[in-house]
């Protein structure tokens, strides 16, 4: 990802060589350099419209590549997950530790090793059981099903959801302006900003359609960045050998 300022991005100096050498006596003066020449035309548009067509775009698709952070409540989740209607599947990383999702359906599965479940068997107040080390022990590396009356069903199935995790996410806040011209993983983008950039930045691709390659939430809330947008991978559920069905609620640790 690199972001280009003050000045032009890379891709206009070869243009820029080859305006120079066709006009070299010619008795012309120079030539005009459009940033926006050969690209899907968004770049032109007011701040407002191009928000509304990369929202837009990102509707018009079933699958995405979201990779990244986002921080809520306080806590600073590391996501790197692939979702379309139907479910998604990917890993999240929260305070040092990195569990599996993966969502089919309405059934929706975690894989962590021991010590997410509580290997020590310790709780918050340093106490446990050899119990809970045991229970933690089953459930390590097991794609285990998250019952949906439990309360860690509704926290991690909207991680695997691409309405749930789009929803919002690409609407700035405050007023809207253009951020200039910029490049992501060698994407031409135009780039918006809601009040300057506290409430938000968004790269836009300037190639193909508008879709949004990646975004700076409000309030340091977080830095995502969007690929594979529209293409498909496979998604089904773990065989019965990997999978454990622990009951209707997982343990509180």
């Amino acid at each position: 990802m690199i972001p280009i300022s003050q000045g032009r991005p890379r891709w206009a100096a070869p243009a820029l060589a080859v305006c120079v050498l066709l006009v070299a006596g010619t008795g012309l003066t120079g030539c005009s350099e459009d940033p926006n020449e050969g690209t899907n035309g968004v770049g032109k548009l007011s701040p407002e419209e191009i928000q509304s067509r990369t929202q837009k775009a990102a509707a018009s698709v079933d699958t995405v590549r979201l990779h990244g952070t986002v921080v809520t409540k306080g806590r600073t989740y590391r996501v790197d997950m692939r979702v379309k209607s139907e479910g998604g599947i990917g890993s999240v990383t929260t305070e040092g530790e990195t569990f599996r999702l993966l969502r089919v359906g309405d059934e929706l599965f975690l894989k962590a090793g021991a010590e997410f479940w509580g290997q020590d068997g310790k709780g918050e107040d340093g106490g446990g059981t050899k119990a809970d080390a045991a229970a933690a022990a089953k459930l390590a590396e097991k794609y285990v099903k998250v019952p949906k009356g439990d309360p860690s069903y509704k926290k991690f199935s909207g991680f695997t959801d691409k309405d749930v995790l789009l929803g919002g996410l690409l609407t700035l806040h405050g007023k809207l302006a253009t951020d200039g011209h910029h490049e992501q993983a060698g994407v031409r983008t135009i780039r918006i900003t809601g009040d300057d950039g506290s409430g938000g930045t968004l790269d836009v691709s300037l190639e193909g359609q508008p879709f949004p390659l990646r975004l700076v939430r409000a309030g340091k809330a977080g830095v995502l960045t969007f690929s594979s947008w529209g293409a498909d991978f496979p998604l089904k559920k773990p065989t019965k050998d990997e999978t454990l069905d622990y009951g209707k609620q997982l343990p509180s640790s």
